[in-house]
């Protein structure tokens, strides 16, 4: 698996936005991979130097349209935590 297939979205919500001041910086992440390879990732594609990694598995919420009933897709979420002495991620920064 290379670091782009890990790495499939930043995921982008109030609560993520709050943490981007602290360089803790949210993502979609492929379901099999485990920190180990988040941190490498995050650190091949961004150039930065992760300090810790929070992983999460988010289940699916129930949806209606009308009578019919359904689930949205279960994924992985990776909460990065950089180190003090590293640059922040460029994309993150315009949104802050």
């Amino acid at each position: 698996m290379t670091a782009h297939d890990i790495i499939k979205k930043p995921l982008l919500s109030e609560k993520s936005y709050a943490g981007i001041k602290d360089k803790k910086y949210s993502f979609v992440v492929e379901k099999s991979a485990n920190k180990t390879q988040i941190k490498l990732a995050i650190e091949e594609i961004f150039g930065v130097k992760v300090e810790k990694v929070y992983t999460a598995n988010v289940h699916g919420k129930l949806k209606r349209q009308g009578k019919y009933e359904g689930y949205t897709s279960d994924y992985k979420k990776a909460i990065v935590q950089l180190k003090k002495d590293s640059k922040s991620i460029e994309f993150f920064d315009s949104l802050s």
